[in-house]
């Protein structure tokens, strides 16, 4: 399949970390790490009532990872498909952030929960609603044995 999609950034991550070695490998182990979204004038309009949700899910560019299809992922020793980890080196290079919504002033969006290098591309805002995003589950593949590893992990050499 040659058919390409064109995505335009609506906005970019302003954030403490400039290297992706030494990061939170997941928002909510960055409780403590706060960022800023910057939202671009053309796109302020959509802006409207966002500040009536505590999180919001950002979508983003992983703008300096690595395309791969088999990694090792941060919580774990072994090689998994891609699409079977939340590792930042995969196609497309698309990254998922649920963030706290701290303030809004103007066209800059405060948040907590910040896993994000700075200068990361913003592709989309979509409101975090638990009714509609929260799912129970009893499966979670090989997470199940790695999730007691997530406090204090930080991101290391392994996506380059």
């Amino acid at each position: 399949m040659n058919e390409s999609i064109v995505l335009q950034p609506i906005g970019r991550v302003h954030s403490p970390f400039k290297h992706a070695v030494g990061m939170p490998i997941q928002t909510v182990a960055a409780q403590q790490h706060e960022g800023k979204i910057e939202v671009f004038a053309p796109f302020a309009a959509g802006l409207r009532d966002v500040q009536e949700f505590q999180y919001l899910i950002l979508l983003t560019h992983l703008h300096e990872a690595t395309e791969k299809l088999e990694v090792v992922p941060f919580m774990d020793t072994s090689s998994h498909g891609v699409f079977a980890t939340r590792a930042p080196a995969r196609p497309n290079r698309i990254g998922l952030s649920i963030v706290e919504l701290l303030g809004m002033d103007g066209c800059w969006l405060h948040f907590r929960g910040n896993d994000m290098l700075n200068g990361t591309p913003v592709l989309d805002i979509k409101p975090y609603v638990p009714q509609l995003d929260v799912r129970e589950t009893e499966r979670i593949g090989w997470f199940a044995r790695g999730l007691d590893q997530l406090p204090g992990r930080l991101s290391d050499e392994r996506m380059r």
